[in-house]
């Protein structure tokens, strides 16, 4: 390509990005935009992306989705046509101040150079993805994210355009980086996207993940989903005309429409009904959208909207009415959610919100400003500044293990929510399965620390107890109460386990800090010296881990001082037939560094070619992972561990998940070379019981099928039974096939692969 057409295509760019913006609500600052994007052009210039386009192109593609897909204003744009050139080129963030010179940021008389650079700083400190290639960054990097996050919204945001378009752009990336990249997205950015309200990005989010990390699986749900297209819409137009005509009698501007579920949520489905596509009947939701002029009737047109649907389908699903009109969810989504049976007998979710709703559901807090200043100016949402303390709260007290405290921090991502009352008639919304320990450490850590039971609804309950929607929640507490370790099964809050977390160690340090104490006045007593050979014999004496550990055991009384202790001070003698064995045949660790040098040394793995799968002579060069055990016609990737071992692991195993986002420089994209291997794979059948099942089963399995097996148990009550059962296979259609012929035996009503 030419650099006349390279211009061309980078300037069509850039006018698409104009004009999106000069459409929207926000005021019309085109000449700052203008002088960040010629800033931007000249400090990339000649600089190419790995899909050999020019890289201008990346930060145009940012700007217009922060522009036109998250609704952000000028100063947003500017950072994200900036948001590279600090890391990328020799440009820092003064010269970036310089650009826009001394005007003035609204009222707030700050500098929009000032401003912008300081988007652009929080973009720079956690570049690269969220993630490095070690736990102990990921988890810096990550707390630096949310710290910026709580600075200004902005940055997260940004960020979250850019990742999108990376996840757009990823086919020119390696198999290893697809993982890496897919993997961490859907860990954390799907995750965040959802808790910011970006619904439509959460989706696309999860469904580009989805289709690197299962492309055969996404190609056949999506090419299915397309397949029934017509049919779909034949039903949806046979269910939704009688509801039109009562819409259209309430002179409602309205807009109805089916909403197909994304390839992700349907594969997701799929996994935990353990049922195939055809199976699956709420592939669509129906979703009325109507225009309001005054804010105060929305939720009096929902509910009229609501009669009239119910009058027509009277048969109404009673677990799945959702009404988040008087309470929004965190993410200050808000709508009616009704499920009835449709004319073929099947259930349609019916979704009910005003126009102002929908923006607000599809584009989450950055609507909400919109709505609030109508001017464009940014103003962080209330709930979701309550979210971002409740994050900084957590990030003072950070989990020890890295890939813990990103555990705790997802906790709060996905939650679905309830909501209790204190006494006094304050709300907090909980996610689903806290306990009353859990509502006492969000109120405070000494509340937690100091709870010894609660009422619910003037009932007397422990603090187990699990709290529901519309609970009115007293916390009793007493000075005298302590943590106990049973405490950690019942908390399900990220707050929760980090305070209570931080509580024990906190006890521990006061017990260390006591066995401390105690054993130097012991030491100086016996007049022994504290130095660390001293330490090092009494602790393996001891057969303690390290220094603390044994002040902990000394402090809690399990360690008892005695002069015995000194034993472990002397250097044990060595007799004559050990010095003479020593001499003639050397120490076994002497022997083992020898046999070690003769070894060759293990074989260098390229990781950027796809790594084969095979066995030679009886020797794999893998290993198989215990927590998914992996059979080929899996999707798999490699992982190689310290030992410079290929260790397989499904994809979507949770282990993977977090291989991918703490080590993605360690994984290996992998194919299987199929030999004559057997493996392992346990299988799980339910149903009727009746006599001579069991003998059956093992007939069709052994003799039938010719497959192995190695365990069965299997156990019935009140007629039902459930057999377990271990099997050797040579992949995953031996297993699928095997599944199937179970679930045509009389009495069967499920086969499935556990593991």
């Amino acid at each position: 390509m030419s650099p006349e057409e390279e211009n061309k295509i980078i300037d069509e760019a850039y006018e698409k990005l104009i004009n999106g913006y000069l459409s929207s609500k926000h005021r019309k600052k085109v000449e700052k935009i203008d002088k960040a994007f010629r800033f931007a052009r000249r400090a990339h210039e000649g600089i190419r992306r790995r899909s050999g386009e020019p890289y201008i192109l990346h930060p145009i593609a940012v700007a217009t989705i922060v522009s036109q897909e998250i609704g952000l204003g000028s100063t947003s744009i500017c950072a994200a046509l900036l948001h590279d050139v600090v890391e990328d080129t020799e440009y820092t963030l003064d010269d970036i101040k310089s650009i826009f010179g001394d005007e003035i940021v609204g009222e707030t008389g700050e500098k929009v150079g000032d401003k912008i650079a300081n988007i652009v700083e929080g973009l720079t400190k956690i570049s690269g993805g969220i993630f490095g290639d070690k736990a102990s960054a990921q988890a810096e990097n990550f707390k630096k994210l949310l710290l910026t996050m709580s600075d200004d919204i902005r940055v997260i945001l940004i960020k979250m355009a850019d990742r999108l378009h990376n996840m757009r752009t990823l086919d020119s990336m390696p198999a290893a980086k697809q993982y890496k990249i897919a993997g961490e997205t859907l860990y954390i950015y799907a995750p965040l996207a959802h808790r910011l309200g970006l619904f439509a990005i959460k989706t696309e989010l999860e469904d580009l993940s989805f289709k690197y990390e299962h492309p055969d699986i996404y190609k056949s749900i999506s090419d299915d989903v397309a397949a029934s297209e017509s049919k779909r819409q034949d039903l949806f137009d046979r269910f939704s005309a009688p509801i039109r005509e009562r819409l259209d009698a309430m002179g409602l501007e309205y807009e109805f429409k089916a909403r197909i579920k994304s390839c992700y949520s349907i594969w997701k489905m799929m996994q935990a009904k353990r049922i195939p596509l055809n199976e699956i009947y709420d592939i669509y939701a129906a979703r009325i959208v109507f225009e309001c002029p005054k804010d105060k009737d929305e939720n009096v047109v929902c509910w009229s909207i609501y009669n009239q649907i119910t009058k027509i389908y009277n048969k109404i699903h009673p677990d799945r009415i959702r009404d988040w009109l008087a309470h929004a969810k965190p993410n200050g989504y808000r709508a009616l959610h009704v499920t009835v049976m449709g004319p073929d007998g099947d259930w349609v979710e019916v979704q009910i919100r005003s126009r102002k709703m929908d923006n607000i559901d599809e584009r989450g807090v950055t609507a909400h400003w919109v709505y609030k200043e109508g001017n464009g100016e940014m103003e962080e949402d209330s709930q979701l500044r309550g979210w971002l303390q409740e994050i900084e709260d957590i990030l003072k007290n950070p989990e020890p293990n890295a890939l813990d405290f990103l555990d705790s921090i997802k906790l709060n991502l996905y939650a679905r929510e309830i909501t209790v009352f204190t006494p006094k008639g304050d709300m907090i919304s909980l996610p689903m399965g806290a306990s009353v320990l859990d509502l006492a450490f969000t109120l405070h850590s000494e509340i937690g620390t100091h709870c010894i039971a609660g009422k619910v609804n003037h009932r007397l309950v422990p603090l187990s107890h699990r709290l529901t929607s519309g609970d009115q929640v007293e916390i009793l507490t007493s000075q005298t109460q302590r943590p106990q370790l049973e405490w950690s099964k019942w908390v399900v809050t990220a707050k929760g386990k980090t305070r209570l977390n931080n509580a024990f160690r906190h006890m521990r340090r006061e017990v260390v800090d006591k066995g401390e104490a105690t054993f130097k006045e012991f030491m100086a007593e016996n007049n022994a010296e504290i130095n660390n050979e001293n330490l090092t014999r009494i602790i393996s004496g001891l057969g303690v881990q390290n220094k603390e550990d044994l002040f902990f055991k000394v402090g809690k009384g399990d360690i008892e001082l005695t002069p015995l202790i000194f034993k472990a001070l002397k250097p044990a003698s060595q007799n004559l037939l050990s010095k003479w064995w020593k001499m003639s045949f050397g120490s076994k660790n002497e022997k083992n560094d020898k046999e070690q040098g003769n070894k060759p040394a293990a074989k260098k793995i390229d990781r950027k070619k796809v790594y084969v799968l095979r066995t030679e002579n009886g020797e794999s060069n893998y290993q198989l992972a215990n927590c998914c055990h992996p059979l080929p016609g899996d999707d798999v990737l490699g992982y190689i561990d310290n030992d410079n071992k290929v260790v397989v692991h499904k994809i979507d195993c949770p282990t993977a998940m977090k291989l991918k986002t703490g080590f993605g420089s360690r994984l290996l994209e992998t194919k299987w070379e199929i030999g004559n291997e057997t493996f392992f794979a346990s299988i799980r059948v339910e149903g009727i019981d009746r006599m001579g099942i069991l003998q059956e089963i093992i007939y069709l399995i052994s003799t039938n099928l010719s497959i192995n097996i190695r365990r069965l148990n299997i156990t019935s009550n009140a007629g039902v039974f459930i057999c377990e059962m271990d099997v050797l296979v040579e992949d995953v259609n031996t297993v699928t096939k095997m599944c199937k012929r179970l679930g045509k035996v009389k009495g069967v009503s499920k086969a499935i692969r556990r593991s």
